[in-house]
């Protein structure tokens, strides 16, 4: 028989145990034996899954059915045993990449990367240049000025000067937002300074990462004033693309798309063939230098 069963989203995750938020409040709940089986090499369940739910008489539950998901955010996690399918968040409607103007320097390749992951995917992506105040508006925008007329809008920010805080809170509420980036660039401070208390829960949640990274991982998500989700995502230090084909990298990057067609090779990859309109378009300024450098790191499986 099967039992009666409630619906709810996954909303924390630690040490094999998921907090499910339902209409009726949090339930602690395990996953259901027969879920654990499935033969994939790769995360089952993750925060932001909808997902149905069996009560038990002790108050905690077990997870019974997981809801089919409209969009993930996905990473390749090499392990051991193999390639690994990690699931960073179920159910992302944006993915909001956090770098700093300065200190530590924006390491583009890496937001890149991050572009490159929303574009397959097919999520919103938005950039928030943090620490504006230490380079000044001009210069910040000479570093992620390219990245707008590319369809990634960019919001500049500074927590301490309270510069661009309403617009980035404004881009938060209402939606899942996956939060990336390297540490140190001020996650913490701009959502602490957005609203008070979250992003000390946020660096409460990264430090225990930090601690525990051998052992224990807690996901969280954390309500947003006015509505919506944000996920910290830590420990992002190498970010390799799942199921990517070399081959189609060059349809992930907007500016490369409308130039293939061009290229006197079908089969071109951009690096050295005559007829590259790719390569073209860099030596005549249309195409960032850089933006195509990390074109070919990914081409070459340098993650």
């Amino acid at each position: 028989m099967t039992p009666e069963t409630v619906s709810g989203w996954v909303s924390r995750f630690q040490s094999g145990f998921y907090t499910i938020q339902t209409e009726q409040g949090k339930v602690v709940c395990v996953l259901r034996g027969r879920l654990k089986r499935r033969t994939i090499q790769g995360d089952v369940i993750s925060i932001g899954d909808r997902v149905q739910i069996s009560l038990l008489s002790d108050g905690t539950g077990a997870v019974e059915f997981i809801e089919p998901r409209h969009s993930e955010l996905v990473r390749l996690d090499p392990t051991p045993r193999g390639d690994f399918r990690q699931i960073l968040l179920s159910n992302p409607d944006q993915l909001v990449a956090v770098f700093a103007c300065t200190q530590p320097e924006p390491h583009l390749r890496m937001l890149d990367r991050f572009l490159v992951i929303a574009e397959k995917q097919r999520l919103k992506a938005l950039i928030v240049a943090n620490k504006v105040d230490l380079i000044g508006l001009r210069n910040a925008k000479k570093i992620f000025g390219v990245y707008p007329p590319l369809g990634y809008p960019v919001i500049y920010t500074s927590a301490k000067e309270e510069i661009g805080l309403k617009e980035f809170q404004k881009a938060l509420v209402g939606r899942i937002s996956a939060l990336a980036g390297p540490s140190g660039v001020g996650k913490s401070s701009l959502l602490n300074a957005i609203q008070p208390g979250l992003g000390l829960a946020v660096r409460e949640i990264s430090a225990w990462n930090d601690r525990g990274k051998h052992t224990t991982v807690v996901r969280e998500m954390f309500p947003v004033d006015g509505g919506g989700f944000v996920a910290d995502l830590p420990g992002l230090r190498k970010l390799s693309l799942w199921d990517t084909e070399p081959e189609e990298l060059d349809g992930y990057f907007p500016e490369l798309r409308g130039l293939v067609s061009k290229c006197q090779f079908n089969d071109c990859t951009h690096f050295e063939e005559p007829g590259c309109a790719v390569i073209k378009a860099v030596e005549e300024g249309t195409v960032s230098a850089e933006r195509y450098e990390s074109y070919v790191r990914l081409r070459m499986g340098d993650y």
